[in-house]
């Protein structure tokens, strides 16, 4: 990646729906490196959430505790790109409410 400021998006994601979300970042434009493109980071966990009422959980019911395989997938993406590419692995997410930060980042060149 060159010039411009760098952010890396991190969300997490049932396993199974995890190309998915990864397709969908580096279409938006996510883990461009060089001369590479789809760059990404996973890493296996286990996401734990009850619902409460008024949610529409796409696993588990309401007022259930519910535990579920889960990837945590991490990109670097250009910070003016960032919103429309997060905006994008959220609507491949199956959630209603998925958790995702984004973290700004120092490239070698800014230290």
């Amino acid at each position: 990646m060159g010039g411009g400021s760098l952010v890396v998006i991190v969300i997490y994601v049932p396993t199974e729906h995890a190309g998915e979300v990864r397709r969908a970042l580096d279409e938006a434009g996510a883990g461009r490196i060089g001369d590479y493109r789809g760059c990404s980071w996973s890493t296996p966990g286990m996401g734990r959430f009850t619902p409460l009422d008024g949610a529409r959980p796409a696993i588990g019911a309401v007022g259930e505790p519910e535990e579920v395989p889960e990837d945590r997938i991490e990109a670097v993406a250009p910070r003016e790109a960032a919103r429309e590419i997060l905006e994008a692995a959220l609507a491949a997410h199956p959630y209603e409410e998925p958790a995702h930060h984004v973290i700004p980042v120092l490239t070698a060149g800014e230290l």
